[in-house]
């Protein structure tokens, strides 16, 4: 009986055990269908470009598969994106191992073991919060991921306004997902949870200091909850997928990062697929690729999704009202037709007219200034998302931003169950910048205030000089280049031709391209080593100093682009002295000077590219611009580059002296092995070679080969 007892107790233990698994089964499944449904109606449609501004479309139907590569900088990144986004564009060596938004968790074949925490990083506006939209939706479609049981899409704008709030991780389900009530055993269930934005995050997250946590029911803060799930003492079977602009990549330790992967935006054909897409009449899309290809800063910025939007508008809008001859060729131009055309939408509500030729009525004039005064203030406190708090620091009331919903995106959600806060942010960074620089520029011509530099006498030819001083210092001193486009714009807004397409709203002041290169010059004084010379009509000296990679970079571009743009300065030479190889011309000054080599207005004739160990990607650069149709170098200069290095730009230099106008080549002090004779004689041997003089210096090499 004793035995038939246990055995009964047994069979009645395992019956229970299998109701409350079938129980609890039924009760995930249920819970699984309500989340999906709950996912597919956030995320079926969403809003291109600037909230508001547009109906809602299928993402399905919007969306365009991204570049994502294994890799990418899991380590903080302090360069301006656009920086990013052009080193991004270069031909890489190493081939990459791309990566498929659904396979995001399934890695590389050579991969092994578990993919617990993938960081994602990529520059703003590249597509990172679509691609965890687009994941989502996938899963609660049924179509991806399906080993996935639970999927939890949060953002870091939603946890920042819990800060000083205690939550236990069932709370804070429960607390966002309302369909979530009665579980209580996340341990039971395959758990992915997204954290979008961690460049965002405004919590303090200590890994080093927070007490771990296990428990799911116990309450703390949301911080300790975050670093205890990213750390993985709590729910560590749980999958987390997190993204983030590099710069803030290194908030995460590397031990708790399973795999890095990178958002790269748009590669090539995506481009040209976005634009036919946009255009419909295939000779219109025909004709706008065929222009963005020709603008080598506007293609490269391409990458961005959202840049591809804001290029798009402009372009339909120029082309529907014909208001232009010309179609933007540079970031300044292309942003300020953009706020052009948005200021006329605006116009539309305070005009009953159909059509608003002048957009710059009392409403859109108070707009910029508002907005360019936000953009600026809190560019100088670094920060690129606001609350209604910073707003009101900013004089602005939250209740006005509705109505500049042309420019300003204002980024909340109001999905059942959701914490509700008004986010704010510009819809991307380079349109903070230019807003920043049109509001200082606009400043100082009316008011005579220089904002970078409050207490300035009012504007004068003296005050002029004084103002592009205080700007070039403030992208000089920056460490990371953050000011370097901001001074670009800065400069663009003072040329005639730009200001001309903002008539009626900035003072037609006359070019800055004088004063910025005076005051280059005095830096001559301050900086007694390494330097960049121009040589205009009158002697113009730079200095830069030792190692000092962010200024000679600074400089360098701000010297080319004054090359580019002013060609009745007439520059005779651009030298790099030999001093300049501890500062490294990498590729953003390779493509400064690429730039200004095949500009129609270059008329640089001699160029001296000494001592600098150039890189493969430089190298090509400066093969482009010494190509062009448009470049008048004569005589050029490769003294005393190491040994692989100066192997390395063997071939492309080849090509160069069979394309271009060289006639005094100095490659003294080099090293030249028979591989590079061979290379170089090639070039030399072509009949469109114009080489008269040929200097090799102590170097050591073949004559014969360079017989005809």
């Amino acid at each position: 009986r004793e035995s038939v007892l246990n055995m009964t107790l047994d069979f009645l233990r395992r019956m229970e055990q299998e109701d409350l698994a079938e129980q609890l089964h039924s009760s995930k499944d249920g819970l699984q269908r309500r989340l999906k449904s709950v996912l597919q109606r956030r995320f079926s449609h969403v809003v291109e470009g600037v909230a508001k501004s547009a109906s809602p479309a299928p993402l399905n139907q919007l969306y365009k598969e991204l570049y994502i590569t294994e890799g990418g900088a899991s380590e903080v990144d302090q360069e301006h994106e656009v920086r990013c986004i052009e080193a991004a564009s270069r031909k890489r060596t190493v081939k990459e191992i791309t990566v498929k938004c659904e396979d995001i968790f399934k890695g590389p074949a050579h991969r092994q073991g578990p993919i617990r925490t993938v960081l994602t990083t990529g520059v703003a506006g590249v597509g990172k919060t679509v691609l965890t939209q687009k994941f989502s939706l996938d899963w609660a479609e049924g179509k991806t991921n399906q080993d996935v049981q639970l999927l939890f899409p949060f953002t870091f704008r939603e946890f920042n306004v819990l800060r000083g709030t205690e939550f236990s991780l069932v709370g804070l389900m429960y607390h966002f997902f309302s369909e979530t009530k009665g579980l209580c055993r996340f341990e039971d269930v395959q758990v992915l949870f997204i954290f979008d934005g961690l460049d965002e995050c405004r919590l303090p997250l200590d890994f080093t200091k927070t007490k771990a946590l296990t428990d799911p029911t116990e309450s703390t803060s949301i911080e300790v909850l975050l670093v205890n799930l990213i750390r993985g003492s709590l729910l560590p079977s749980a999958r987390l997928w997190i993204t983030t602009r590099p710069a803030a990549a290194n908030q995460i330790p590397a031990d708790c990062v399973s795999m890095v992967t990178e958002v790269r935006g748009f590669a090539d054909p995506q481009k040209e697929q976005y634009f036919r897409t946009m255009f419909r009449d295939e000779l219109q899309a025909t004709a706008v690729i065929s222009h963005i290809k020709s603008i080598r800063t506007l293609y490269i910025m391409c990458r961005i999704p959202v840049f591809c939007w804001i290029l798009s508008r402009v372009l339909l809008h120029l082309m529907e009202t014909r208001e232009s001859g010309v179609l933007p060729h540079t970031l300044t131009q292309m942003y300020i037709h953009f706020l052009v055309v948005q200021a006329k939408v605006e116009s539309l509500k305070y005009d009953s007219r159909e059509v608003t030729d002048q957009p710059w009525t009392p409403e859109t004039r108070k707009m910029v200034r508002s907005l360019g005064k936000l953009a600026f203030e809190q560019l100088q406190k670094g920060n690129l998302i606001f609350y209604e708090s910073d707003l009101s620091d900013c004089g602005l009331d939250a209740a006005e931003i509705s109505v500049y919903s042309g420019v300003f995106t204002q980024v909340f959600r109001e999905e059942p169950g959701l914490y509700q806060d008004k986010v704010y942010c510009f819809i991307h960074l380079t349109v903070q910048e230019f807003l920043a620089a049109l509001h200082v520029h606009q400043t100082f011509y009316s008011s005579g205030v220089n904002l970078l530099q409050p207490g300035q006498p009012s504007a004068s030819q003296d005050s002029k000089e004084l103002f592009y001083q205080s700007a070039i210092d403030q992208a000089l001193l920056s460490p990371n280049g953050h000011w370097d486009l901001f001074l670009r714009f800065l400069l663009g807004l003072s040329l005639p031709t730009n200001q001309s397409l903002l008539q009626g709203l900035l003072p037609q002041t006359g070019g800055a391209a004088e004063e910025a290169a005076v005051y280059l010059k005095l830096k001559m004084n301050e900086w007694p080593t390494n330097f960049v010379l121009v040589t205009y009509s009158k002697s113009l000296m730079c200095k830069l100093p030792r190692s000092d990679t962010t200024r000679s970079t600074v400089c360098i571009i701000a010297c080319t682009n004054v090359l580019s743009q002013r060609a009745t300065m007439k520059p005779k030479h651009l030298f790099f002295s030999s001093r300049l190889m501890a500062s490294n011309v990498g590729e953003v000054g390779c493509t400064a000077l690429s730039k200004a080599l095949s500009c129609k207005s270059s008329c640089l004739t001699e160029l001296d590219l000494s001592f600098n160990s150039l890189r493969d990607s430089g190298v090509q650069l400066l093969t482009e611009g010494l190509q062009s149709s448009h470049c008048t170098v004569q005589s050029l200069r490769y003294q005393s580059i190491q040994a692989p290095f100066f192997l390395e730009i063997c071939g492309p230099l080849s090509s160069i002296l069979s394309r271009s106008g060289v006639r005094l080549l100095d490659l003294s002090n080099n090293d030249l092995t028979d591989s590079g004779v061979e290379q170089l004689s090639v070039g030399l041997k072509s009949p469109m070679c114009k080489v008269e003089t040929l200097r090799f210096g102590s170097i050591t090499f073949k004559f014969e080969m360079f017989r005809t």
